[in-house]
Order: structure tokens, then C-alpha cells, then sequence
């Protein structure tokens, strides 16, 4: 999938501030974000505990005005340092265009993104201190996505996960929290979750197939720039980062229970769901939970 290069000054990029600390929840704000790396990857490669790097998209500590990026400097020459820097810019541009109008539309009030790249293992974000270990996540303080690229050669090797469209998966799955985020969803769904705990990891589940199933929708959007092997590329990838599949992979016992983005079958389903409809109205990953 080749993306049209980004109009220079369509996006907000940046830099994330390097800092010292430890992961959230061990001296900073319990980080609230989307990861995509999800917790069994970051358990088995990297040693984290997963609760701690999963949060929702609301509630967490904000450090800085809603929209306001802290922690480091814009500029878009962070665009050029390596061909994944420049596939997420081009990524993001594309994201706006797919997205803004449909808020427009909605007649909801909308604010692009920002990306930033981390510059140190460990930064600095408005959710509080993070680590590249992490995977790319989306901070809902400061309405941004961060990935460390070095992340795309992890998911190529460790998860046979390889290709642009791959990555490109990666950047919308992240850009549908923002969309959650925005719409308020996001927030209703911590409130339902604080007041039943019981069904938290389902609620994060129904999150996280709802942001796959949003990435499947931009990508419909722009049907005209896939290539062949394109859509391989994409289930490939949602089914490597399975919960059911990361916790087999990691010589663990699948439990159900214990999901919080959904099995290698629900991922692929709803990315497939949205790219077959193009439609963000079918994205309804909670129509189970209504009375």
C-alpha cells in the first residue's frame, strides 16, 4: 500500500521528550492509552507487567491542556530520519483526511492528532513516563500517538508480521482510540468499567476490536492504493497479536478471561469487518453489553 506523501504542515510531529523514571505505576500516572503491543509481548520480551501498560483511553492523569503537546518539540523533519518515520507521517496525513470529514459530517467537534517519536528508551508523555518496550500507544492527555519504530522490525521478526500495510494497521488501530477518545466513548466506557469491574477486560476487548475494526475502515477508504498481498499482510497481523496467540506463543495457558484486545479470530474479524463495509457505524463492538 503506498500512501501519497504528507503535505508539509497538514500534521503534528514531534519528538518525545527523553526523561528518567519508571514505568507507570511504579512512581508515575498509570499510563492510559491503546497499546497494540499488547501485554503478553511486553511480558515475554520485555519483562513488563501487562496491567500496568494497559489503560483506558480515559481517566488518567492529565498533565497538560487537553490537545497540548508537552514533552518535546514538533517538527517535521522527524518525518525523514528512517522510511518507517516516513510511512507514519504519510500514515497519519492519510488517517486525517479519512477521518476529519466524518466528524465534519457528525457535526462533532474534532482535533487531529499528534505523533511523536521517542527519543530515548525511556520518555516522557502526558499519561505519564513510558518506555519503547511498550509498543506504540495513543495518550489521550495530549491527544497523541507514540511509536518508537524499531517496533515494526520486532513485529517482523518475533511476530511474522512484515509489510507496509502491517505498519499501516498499526497506525490506524492506534488512530481509532483517538477516534474513541473523541467521540466520548472512550470515557463512557471507563465510567461503565469503574462500575463494573467485573466486566473490565471485556469492555477493554470490545476497545480494542472496535480500533481494529476503525483501522479496516480507513483502510476501505482507500481501496484504490492497496496492492496485492496487501490484505494478507493485515490479517497476518492481526492474528499474530491475538491474545490467544500471545499467550500459546509465550508457553502460557490461554485463558479467556485474561483477554484485553481479543483472540487471533475477533482481531481479524472485525479488521476484515471494516474493510468490507467501509463503514464506521458497523464498527459496533458493543452492541452485547446494551439492554
Amino acid at each position: 500500500m503506498k500512501l501519497n506523501p504528507f503535505t508539509p504542515g497538514s500534521i503534528k510531529v514531534g519528538r518525545a521528550g527523553g526523561g528518567r523514571g519508571g514505568f507507570p505505576g511504579g512512581g508515575g500516572g498509570k499510563l492510559g492509552c491503546g497499546t497494540l503491543v499488547l501485554a503478553a509481548i511486553g511480558a515475554l520480551v520485555f519483562g513488563i507487567d501487562p496491567m500496568q501498560t494497559i489503560g483506558m483511553v480515559e481517566g488518567v492523569q492529565q498533565s497538560s491542556p487537553s490537545g497540548q503537546v508537552t514533552s518535546g518539540e514538533l517538527d517535521e523533519k522527524y518525518c525523514y530520519e528512517n522510511e518507517y518515520a516516513t510511512e507514519s507521517c504519510n500514515a497519519l496525513a492519510s488517517l486525517n483526511q479519512a477521518w476529519e470529514p466524518l466528524f465534519q459530517q457528525a457535526g462533532i467537534a474534532f482535533e487531529t492528532p499528534a505523533l511523536r517519536f521517542p527519543a530515548t528508551q525511556q520518555f516522557n508523555t502526558a499519561c505519564g513516563s513510558a518506555n519503547t518496550g511498550m509498543g506504540p500507544f495513543y495518550c489521550p492527555a495530549n491527544q497523541t500517538i507514540y511509536i518508537d519504530t524499531t517496533f515494526y522490525e520486532t513485529m517482523a521478526r518475533r511476530m511474522g508480521a512484515a509489510g507496509d500495510f502491517a505498519r499501516y494497521y498499526v497506525m490506524a488501530h492506534e488512530y481509532g482510540h483517538h477516534v474513541q477518545h473523541m467521540t466520548g466513548l472512550a470515557g463512557q466506557i471507563r465510567s461503565a468499567q469503574q462500575q463494573n469491574p467485573r466486566a473490565a477486560n471485556q469492555l477493554q476487548v470490545a476497545m480494542e476490536l472496535q480500533a481494529d475494526c476503525y483501522a479496516g475502515v480507513w483502510a476501505a477508504k482507500n481501496r484504490n492504493l492497496i496492492e496485492p498481498g496487501d490484505l494478507q499482510e493485515g490479517m497476518r497481523a492481526a492474528s499474530a497479536i491475538g491474545d490467544d496467540t500471545l499467550q500459546r506463543n509465550a508457553g502460557q495457558r490461554v485463558n479467556p478471561e485474561s483477554f484485553t484486545h481479543g483472540s487471533s479470530a475477533q482481531r481479524m474479524q472485525w479488521l476484515k469487518r471494516g474493510l468490507e463495509t467501509g463503514d464506521d457505524e458497523a464498527c459496533d463492538t458493543f452492541a452485547q453489553y446494551r439492554s
